[in-house]
């Protein structure tokens, strides 16, 4: 594609140097990567000219930065002035890719929680409507049954483009992505035609340095997805759910929720022994949904999935069967245990997200909830009290023990998380290693408990100050139910008992 034609999908300052109909073969923002006919785009809030510099040695034959970079290139280099980078990175990238997202089916979930789960939903709904799926996320890239690791929520912009351009040559039909705040913030997804934004919750979270100045700023990155989308779908129960209607313009706009009038409405909810199921009103279609995951929080996640699969015209059925079969990683995730006992692994990582979880679990307990978690180092300190408040409050014993301590000290770590605990009356034992910690949860479950991993979610690796190791909490249980003795009758030991004091 020759740059004169690239360079028509963004605004310009000034062309110096260079030939601008010269053939552009490739496009980059990382420097390392710049091959013979790569255009280069610097970006970043400290830019260092010297990467300009070993982009054109690398065989860039365009160069874009912003004004203010004082840079001298090689004549026959193109430089490019332009008033933003990453808003030019996204529009180049989504224009060397042919525009891949107008290709296909392309839905855009926001929200401060939900957008994991509710992206699967669609994905596995769009499967069962006899479509090749993809999803952009969290926890992994998926285009069709191919699993690919996933960096960051939303990819940058290029990376992106070149996703989507994937699915495209493999034939997707529908993709779910999970869009973040700073993907919107920062442009990741500029260039991308939506079909469907959906906007599940939003709480005061990802606010501080390197996030969001403040929660309006939050709020207003949210926001800016329904102006890119062509229909949109909002939760009618979020408080904050008026700004961003009052924000959005899409061709159509439709609510869903619980308590609120909505046009998608959960109606005769049933607490199922490890499920729910509910009666699902839309404009499109009515029927009986029934799902293997627990809790309020993911009946808002499968109306968010059903208010896109219908403005994307999926049939009811396929929706049936995609909410019946979707597993979620990290996810109120059953974990098998072949016992009378049940493990479940869950990402909250937070005070908000850990409060939330556990009330949805003492709603189906038929035993005690044991809740075993730590707290990343190089964090909040803040954020260990109110874990260990929220724990010790909640739970009816709680292990503490490591999560990620990184460049801290595990111990310093988790006395943070006791003084938290110690506000409460919650009975509690301390135990550093993880391994042992859930060793020792495991020994000491009786019939009906629910043993809860909280913090780890879908990662595979435990990092500390020295090192990074493969740690999946699956295996780990797995591996622990299967040693010698377990199977045999459990040892109650006699301090502490796992009883809340």
């Amino acid at each position: 594609m020759l740059l004169r034609s690239l360079l028509k999908q963004i605004r310009v300052l000034d062309i110096l140097g260079g030939d601008p109909d010269t053939e552009i073969l490739s496009v980059a923002y990382d420097s390392r990567k710049v091959r013979r006919g790569c255009l280069f785009i610097g970006k970043g809030f400290e830019f260092d000219p010297a990467y300009a510099a070993d982009a054109a040695s690398n065989g860039a034959s365009a160069v874009v930065l912003e004004p203010g970079i004082d840079i001298e290139l090689p004549k026959e280099v193109v430089l490019i002035r332009v008033p933003d980078t990453r808003e030019a990175l996204a529009l180049l990238s989504a224009a060397f890719y042919d525009f891949p997202s107008r290709k296909l089916m392309l839905a855009g979930v926001t929200g401060t929680k939900g957008k994991t789960t509710t992206t699967s939903m669609i994905y596995s709904a769009a499967e069962h409507a006899g479509l090749k799926a993809g999803l952009i996320g969290t926890i992994e890239n998926r285009i069709g049954s191919e699993v690919q690791y996933a960096e960051r929520t939303t990819p940058e912009s290029l990376d992106l483009q070149s996703l989507l351009d994937e699915m495209v040559r493999q034939q997707v039909g529908l993709a779910a992505m999970e869009v973040s705040s700073q993907g919107l913030q920062y442009h990741r997804v500029t260039g991308c035609d939506f079909n469907v934004g959906v906007f599940t919750n939003i709480t005061r979270d990802h606010i501080g340095p390197g996030e969001h100045k403040d929660f309006d700023e939050y709020v207003k990155a949210k926001a800016k997805l329904f102006r890119m989308c062509k229909k949109g779908a909002v939760n009618a129960d979020s408080e904050h759910a008026g700004t961003i209607i009052g924000q959005a313009d899409c061709e159509q706009l439709v609510t869903f929720g619980i308590q609120n009038p909505a046009g998608i409405r959960a109606m005769n909810i049933e607490k199922l022994s490890g499920g729910t199921a509910f009666d699902v009103v839309t404009p499109w279609w009515e029927g009986r949904i029934r799902m293997d995951l627990i809790g309020s929080f993911n009946i808002y996640n499968a109306l968010a999935a059903i208010s896109a699969c219908g403005l994307m015209g999926l049939p009811m059925e396929a929706v049936q069967k995609g909410l019946g079969h979707v597993r979620v990683k990290g996810r109120t995730e059953p974990v098998p245990t072949g016992r009378d006992f049940s493990i479940l692994i869950d990402y909250a990582h937070n005070a908000i997200s850990l409060e939330s979880l556990l009330l949805t679990i003492r709603e189906y307990a038929r035993g005690r909830v044991i809740c075993l978690f730590g707290c990343g180092g190089d964090r909040d300190p803040a954020r260990r009290f109110e874990m260990g408040e929220v724990s010790g409050r909640l739970a009816d014993f709680s292990i503490i023990t490591s999560d990620n301590p990184r460049t801290e000290d595990p111990e310093r770590i988790l006395d943070h998380i006791e003084t938290g605990i110690r506000r409460t009356q919650g009975g509690y034992i301390r135990i550093t290693d993880r391994t042992s910690a859930i060793r020792y949860a495991i020994l000491n479950a009786r019939k009906d408990d629910i043993i809860i991993l909280a913090g780890n979610d879908h990662e595979s690796y435990q990092i500390f100050k020295d090192k990074t190791i493969h740690y999946d909490e699956r295996e780990i249980a797995a591996k622990i139910l299967a040693e010698p003795g377990m199977a045999d009758e459990r040892r109650i030991p006699a301090e502490p008992d796992m009883e809340r004091q």
